[in-house]
């Protein structure tokens, strides 16, 4: 599977075809990659429910005319059908080795930009559901970890955060800028951040108590558009099994090893009695776009590499810190919170971007 391409401007439609550049830069990942080697609140109904879902009002039926936006959502300029940043990042290193990991430093500076740009970090469940829950005038931030490596996360010896890894970043970042909310998503593999079983079952339910999300990567990583159908549900199974293990509850979310899809997609959304995700995330090189749009696909979400402007695979252009200026420059085009996550708020020009499901939620000005 080659992924979709959005160009800077080109914020709504998918590419109908890949192109060189993009097709180039996603082989690359790939390779850099393999060396690197529910219920839910009250409110919109999460994204592919049906219009007349199990939490909608008996008055969900489609209005004829939107409803007014709270004058504090107008002030905030709200707009909940821009674009989201959703960050892919892999090892976490004090000194980076490979064209994947970021160094802690870096880590520590792209997050302080995001806070100090009014950035508030949900998780990926959260997402999926159209649950965000961000004060007005915010803009969620997604911050994804594959491949569950020992930079990541850890444990001292008092039981809290490693300070040189991903989770140690976070809350020191966090602690320095209130309002960032200490929240990521961690893409497990068998080998969860280098513990041992004691240790690592430790280190989850920290995790799950303390706001973070447990997804699933698969057991190996491997392409999934090589294997079987048995061989997939194995393989994702298989962590399913290990997280339910030692956390009790199943995951969420899913991220395809590589960006790939296996042969048949369904193969990865669902195992009756073993595994059922509600969004599946790519490994791209866009912000996402809005759950209550028309047009996101909850099966195939768009992600950004976590990288500076260098040559390297396009980042110029297609990653975090190209992505983020480029937001910073164009904030009509990003997601804005009404700071109620039981409405969707957004200019009425906008409106034939609204996903049908969500027209009973909609405010507009």
């Amino acid at each position: 599977m080659i992924l979709g391409l959005t160009l800077p401007g080109e914020r709504r439609e998918r590419g109908k075809g890949a192109t060189a550049a993009q097709a180039g830069a996603t082989a690359r990942a790939a390779r850099d990659e393999r060396a690197a080697a529910a219920g839910r609140p009250s409110g919109p109904p999460a994204p592919g429910a049906p219009a007349a879902s199990a939490s909608a009002p008996a008055s969900a039926a489609v209005p004829a005319r939107l409803a007014a936006a709270a004058p504090a959502a107008v002030q905030a300029k709200a707009d909940e059908l821009g674009q989201i940043p959703v960050l892919m990042y892999h090892r976490i290193m004090v000194k980076p080795q490979l064209s994947l990991d970021r160094s802690t430093k870096e880590l520590y500076d792209e997050l302080t930009r995001l806070a100090k740009g009014g950035y508030v970090p949900i998780t990926a469940a959260q997402f999926v559901k159209g649950w965000i829950d961000v004060p007005a005038g915010k803009h969620p931030v997604v911050l994804t970890f594959d491949d569950s490596t020992p930079g990541h996360f850890g444990l001292d010896p008092q039981g809290n955060p490693r300070p040189d890894t991903a989770v140690g970043v976070i809350e020191q970042v966090a602690r320095e800028n209130p309002g960032f909310r200490p929240a990521a998503t961690f893409y497990l593999n068998k080998d969860l951040f280098g513990m041992d079983g004691v240790q690592a079952g430790a280190g989850l339910k920290w995790l799950a108590q303390h706001g973070y999300e447990i997804a699933n990567h698969t057991m190996s990583h491997p392409d999934l558009s090589h294997l079987s159908k048995d061989e997939v549900y194995k393989e994702i199974g298989g962590m399913e099994d290990e997280i339910v293990k030692a956390t009790g509850t199943h995951t969420t979310t899913f991220a395809y090893p590589f960006g790939v899809a296996p042969h048949k997609a369904a193969w990865a959304e669902k195992k009756d009695g073993s595994y059922a995700f509600q969004g599946i995330f790519l490994a791209g090189w866009r912000p996402s776009m809005s759950p209550f749009d028309a047009k996101f696909d909850r099966w195939a979400i768009d992600r950004v590499r976590s990288e500076g402007k260098i040559k390297e695979d396009d980042c110029k252009q297609y990653c975090s810190t190209a992505w983020l200026d480029y937001l910073d420059k164009h904030p009509d085009e990003r997601y804005t919170s009404d700071g109620d996550p039981n409405t969707v708020t957004f200019p009425n020009m906008l409106e034939d971007r609204l996903g049908k499901p969500y027209r009973a939620w909609a405010r507009v000005y």
